[in-house]
């Protein structure tokens, strides 16, 4: 204990702690006394009570493997890959900068999200800008590269073609979830109701009757979310053009991203840029600042069009902006083989994943 008057430590008044610190290696609070010796005194301190705890996700190969026990990567292009083997592995050159960006391209979109199903609304109040095919072509990206699962949800009310743009397997739609949804007790049960393309994203399709997809609303929406919750991480959402509808207020309620899709004609920027105004007046400014703006260039007008202009606007108010650019295969509407794809294209859908994907982990 420390030698001096008892009523310094048990009252406020009078009391002096000038000369107390922690000492370091021990982890109490001891007393330095003028001719420099410390004695402590039994405060305790809890261990590591001023460190942050690290999350487990810290405990990485990369920070824990000694350099021996790191797999040697062999490079990928011929003569790199040539070089390697005929030395016997003693020289290796590495990859090449095109195959170290993709790799980094890679390891962004298969970020570690931790905790809940991420959501992330594709929309805007303009229709035929290619939201649905931009919503197929981040999911597609991001599936081929993640290890988890990731779903396309068609929220459309007025009759969504999400479904369309990937083989289907199932005619079942959000409505037959909503009315199953008791039954849905295991992913291999709710399976039975999504589409998988070979890309290994899940779509859920919207009601084909219009009469019926119109009394989709923010209740069934969230029956359906919270189904998709259970069973995977990422979870799109390709939204209709009515902003005011009432499942639009249950999908931005849960949006932990968001993308705005607009085309390359003056009145479609000005829409898309309305969308933005709206989410803002609506109290979503943070998600605003956290939004992707995919610039579709293959719509009507586009040539005649600054289109550096509109990505200027666009990158004042948004986080990000990638051009899309016009694709054959997406162009005819059906089927999309993300393979098949253009390799602009492609990248374009692979920039546009690895951003959403960015805005999850921040």
């Amino acid at each position: 204990m420390v030698n001096g008057p008892k009523d310094d430590f048990s009252s406020g008044e009078g009391a002096d702690f000038s000369d107390l610190e922690l000492d370091p290696e021990t982890g109490r609070i001891v007393e330095v006394l003028a001719d420099a010796v410390s004695i402590p005194i039994e405060i305790p301190v809890e261990a590591g009570i001023f460190e942050e705890p690290e999350p487990a996700s810290l405990l990485t190969a990369d920070r824990l493997l000694q350099d021996k026990a790191k797999p040697n990567f062999i490079p990928e292009t011929f003569w790199r890959k040539f070089w390697y083997r005929f030395t016997f592995g003693r020289i290796n050159l590495g990859d090449n900068s095109k195959v170290r960006a993709r790799r980094a391209l890679d390891q962004r979109i298969n970020a570690n999200l931790a905790g809940e199903t991420k959501f992330v609304p594709v929309l805007t109040r303009k229709g035929g800008v290619g939201k649905t095919t931009i919503t197929a072509l981040i999911g597609m990206a991001m599936a081929i590269v993640r290890e988890d699962r990731v779903l396309a949800i068609d929220a459309n009310p007025d009759r969504g073609t999400l479904a369309e743009r990937v083989k289907r397997s199932t005619d079942r739609t959000v409505r037959d979830v909503v009315n199953r949804a008791g039954s849905i007790t295991s992913f291999n049960s709710f399976s039975d109701y999504v589409s998988r393309d070979k890309s290994r994203l899940d779509v859920l399709a919207s009601d084909t009757d219009p009469l019926i997809s119109e009394a989709f609303n923010e209740g069934d929406y969230n029956v359906v979310a919270d189904i998709a919750a259970r069973y995977y991480s990422v979870c799109l959402t390709d939204c209709g053009t009515g902003i005011v509808h009432s499942v639009m207020r249950a999908i931005l309620q849960r949006a932990d991203g968001l993308v705005i899709v607009s085309g390359g004609s003056i009145d479609e920027a000005k829409l898309a840029s309305e969308t933005l105004t709206w989410l803002e007046a609506n109290g979503y400014v943070n998600l605003v600042k956290k939004s992707v703006v995919a610039l579709n260039t293959a719509t009507f007008g586009t040539e005649l069009v600054k289109l550096d202009e509109i990505e200027e606007h666009f990158k004042s108010r948004v986080r990000a902006v990638v051009r899309v650019p016009y694709d054959p295969q997406l162009a005819a509407g059906a089927v999309v083989d993300f393979d098949q794809l253009h390799p602009a294209t492609r990248q374009a859908a692979r920039d546009l994943a690895a951003l959403v994907a960015d805005g999850l982990v921040i």
